[in-house]
């Protein structure tokens, strides 16, 4: 994936959301895409699924356009946004034959890739439920299944442990490693530094949608003065003051 000097700004707003944004996700890693709030995280995702389109600049996903080639690009990306993303009154399985037909998947392989989903993300036994009826943790974890059953080389994740129980966290970091070991490539995002620090081989910092600081999260640590861990890092480059 690679971003080229993206710049955003909506109408009514005094500041760019992006501002020249400029950034490469390499294949095969989990790179942690950094930032507070109204960094420009959600609308640099945004882009890259093709929801909106940017005032200037390119993104590019396996060498096609994040902006033209959108329709091509779906059966390559899986987004788990940070919202669940789930019919509440359907259960699980009615969730997933929806989401698998409208990638024209076939229904035993919507079957087989959901059966083996739920099993191993620990909603066998539930998903015959309604959605609305689950927890907090089973609905985060469900939502990942509905991004993967069309088995994406990339998966994009916007916060997908914001409260949750620490079981479902340990559970879903497990898994995103175990997928990732697999080959595919993993863009995330995260308030929790401890959780990007443990999980994430590469890291992105940005703020007021510029580029702060990229690099491995061993390699900040040692670069950044009196820093001990990546959250230290992250307060050092983006500051103590508080974000609405």
């Amino acid at each position: 994936m690679e971003i080229n000097n993206l710049k955003k700004q909506y109408k009514g707003s005094w500041t760019p959301a992006l501002d020249g944004l400029s950034l490469r996700v390499n294949a095969g890693k989990v790179t942690g895409l950094l930032g507070p709030n109204g960094a420009g995280k959600s609308t640099t995702i945004n882009i890259l699924c093709g929801l909106i389109v940017p005032d200037s600049g390119t993104a590019f996903i396996n060498g096609k356009n994040c902006i033209k080639d959108t329709v091509s690009l779906r059966g390559h990306i899986g987004v788990v946004p940070q919202q669940v993303a789930l019919f509440q009154n359907l259960t699980a399985w009615e969730n997933f034959r929806y989401i698998g037909r409208l990638y024209g998947l076939p229904e035993t392989s919507i079957n087989d890739h959901a059966g083996h989903l739920l099993q191993r993300l620990g909603l066998e036994k539930h998903a015959d439920k309604r959605v609305g009826r689950y927890s907090g943790g089973m609905r985060r974890r469900a939502n990942i299944i509905a991004s993967l059953l069309h088995e994406p080389e990339l998966l994009i994740l916007d916060e997908p442990t914001a409260g949750v129980d620490v079981q479902s966290r340990a559970l879903i970091l497990e898994f995103l490693e175990e997928y990732n070991r697999s080959g595919k490539t993993i863009l995330y995002t995260s308030h929790l530094m401890d959780e990007a620090q443990k999980i994430c081989d590469e890291v992105v910092i940005i703020d007021e949608g510029k580029l702060v600081m990229e690099g491995t999260p061993d390699e900040l640590i040692r670069q950044t003065p009196d820093c001990r861990n990546l959250e230290e890092v992250f307060l050092h480059y983006t500051g103590h003051s508080l974000r609405d």
